[in-house]
């Protein structure tokens, strides 16, 4: 798994990231959207409740690859993390997304969703824009 740096760690927490997943393999529409409850889950991992259970939760059930970009604008800064997702109803994942829905006042998720990070791009500006920073199969590249 790719690792995040505490700098991504602070970007996710203090910006809003977005994420996007695929419809099947044969039409591969794009589903883009906002998760105001991702966050980090561990050095290899991020979490986010899944709370409409639509377009990116079907994705995902579906097998899609998840990708999130986060950006702080100010900066002219942002990654993009790209892993596969694992979605849970039941466990410590599922209890997690629950405790964090109450602590935020939030409706309970439909489920927790983990996201594995496999690679991490910048999206920076410029000349660096778009390069790999870490992945945990360097030859591959979204």
């Amino acid at each position: 798994m790719a690792t995040l740096t505490d700098p991504m760690k602070e970007m996710i927490s203090q910006q809003l990231p977005f994420l996007a997943t695929v419809t099947d393999a044969k039409t591969l529409r794009p589903n883009l959207g906002p998760k105001r409850s991702l966050r980090v889950w561990d050095d290899h991992t991020l979490v986010y409740n899944e709370n409409t259970g639509r377009q990116h939760y079907e994705n995902l059930r579906e097998g899609s690859l998840a990708a999130v970009a986060v950006v702080d604008w100010a900066e002219l800064d942002g990654y993009r993390f790209i892993g596969p997702a694992e979605i849970h109803r039941t466990g410590p994942v599922w209890d997690a997304c629950l405790a964090y829905a109450e602590a935020h006042g939030y409706a309970p998720p439909k489920a927790g969703v983990l996201i594995h990070v496999q690679q991490i791009y910048t999206l920076m500006i410029g000349a660096h824009a778009g390069e790999l920073i870490d992945s945990d199969d360097p030859d591959y590249r979204v």
